[in-house]
C-alpha cells in the first residue's frame, strides 16, 4: 500500500544510527521503538542511549549513595535513579527524574532530611525525639514533644542545584491529633540567598481544611489578644501547610531563582515570639524542587 513504510527497511540501518537517532528522543519512545523491529530494541536498550537520559552529574550522586548501585545497564541504572537516590549518608535524597515518561530537563531537586537540618534542641530528649516512621524515606524523623522555642533551619549550596532555575523550598512535616499551640500564632518563614534577605512570610501550622473555622473561631474568641500577637512577628499571607501525594504535609517557605553561582541558600521556620508550648510536629525534611 501507498504511503506505508517496509519495516524491513528499517532493519537496513546500522544500529549505531539508530542509537543516536533514538537518543534524541525521550524515555518513552525509545521503550515503544523496541516494537519496531530487532535493530531497533538493540538501541533501545543500549548504554548508549540512555546513558543521554541520565543527568549530567549521575556518576557524582551514585559515588555518593547510601546502598550500592548494583545495576547491569544504563536503563536498569535510569529506571532506578527514576525513584530518587539516599545520599550523604542517608541525610540527603537526589531526585534527577522528576517525571519518568519523558526526557529528562536535567533540573535537580534534592531533599534535605530532618538530621540534615538544624533544629534548636533537637537532641535534647524532654523536647523532641527520633523516630523512625514506615512512611518516610529516611531512617529518622524529628518529633516535637513539648518546647516554647520552635526554630528549624536547613541549608543548601546553589552549586548543587540547576543554575537559572527558579527553585522553590518546602518543610516536609505531619501534625498529629494531638498537636496542640502550633497555630497559636503564626510562625516566620523566609529563604535567604547569600547575602540578600530574600522571602520572608508567615504561616500557620495548622491542616488547611481547618484553617477558616480556626481563623473565625479565634477572631470570635480571643479578638484583640490574636491581632496583638500576630503584630509582633512580619507581615504575611499566613499560608498552611498543603497535603501531598506520599501522604506528608508540606509548607512552602519561600522561593528563589539560582543565578548560578556559589551561594548558601538558607530556608528557616521559626515561631519563638509567643512563648507558649507547642508539640505534636513532626519534621521530615526540607525538599528544595525546580517551580514550574
Amino acid at each position: 500500500m501507498e504511503g506505508l513504510v517496509d519495516h524491513h527497511e528499517f532493519n537496513k540501518l546500522p544500529e549505531g544510527c539508530v542509537s543516536a537517532i533514538l537518543s534524541l528522543t525521550s524515555p518513552q519512545d525509545a521503550c515503544k521503538s523496541s516494537l519496531v523491529s530487532t535493530i531497533f530494541q538493540a538501541a533501545a536498550d543500549s548504554d548508549a542511549v540512555w546513558e543521554s537520559f541520565l543527568p549530567a552529574d549521575y556518576r557524582d550522586m551514585v559515588s555518593r549513595s547510601t546502598v550500592p548501585c548494583k545495576c547491569s545497564s544504563k536503563k536498569e541504572l535510569f529506571l532506578l535513579l527514576c525513584n530518587s537516590l539516599l545520599i550523604d549518608g542517608g541525610r540527603k535524597v537526589w531526585i534527577p527524574c522528576p517525571v519518568k515518561t519523558e526526557k529528562s530537563s536535567g533540573k535537580k531537586s534534592f531533599m534535605l532530611s530532618a538530621r540534615d537540618l538544624h533544629i534548636t534542641w533537637s537532641d535534647e530528649s524532654p523536647y523532641w525525639h527520633w523516630a523512625s516512621v514506615p512512611e518516610s524515606r529516611f531512617s529518622e524523623v524529628a518529633v516535637l514533644r513539648t518546647m516554647s522555642w520552635l526554630e528549624i533551619v536547613g541549608t543548601i549550596r546553589t552549586q548543587m542545584l540547576t543554575p537559572n532555575t527558579k527553585y522553590g523550598a518546602y518543610l516536609v512535616l505531619k501534625i498529629t491529633d494531638r498537636s496542640y499551640g502550633l497555630d497559636l500564632m503564626p510562625s516566620e518563614i523566609s529563604v535567604e540567598v547569600g547575602n540578600n534577605r530574600g522571602s520572608r512570610n508567615t504561616a500557620y501550622l495548622r491542616l488547611a481544611k481547618e484553617h477558616a473555622r480556626k481563623q473565625q473561631m479565634e477572631s470570635l474568641i480571643y479578638g484583640n489578644r490574636m491581632q496583638m500577637l500576630k503584630s509582633m512577628v512580619a507581615e504575611g499571607d499566613g499560608r498552611v501547610p498543603s497535603e501531598r501525594d506520599d501522604g506528608w504535609l508540606e509548607l512552602e517557605l519561600g522561593e528563589f531563582f539560582n543565578g548560578g553561582n556559589d551561594d548558601e541558600v538558607k530556608m528557616s521556620l521559626m515561631e519563638v515570639k509567643g512563648h507558649h508550648l507547642k508539640g505534636g510536629l513532626i519534621i521530615e525534611g526540607i525538599e528544595v524542587r525546580p517551580k514550574n
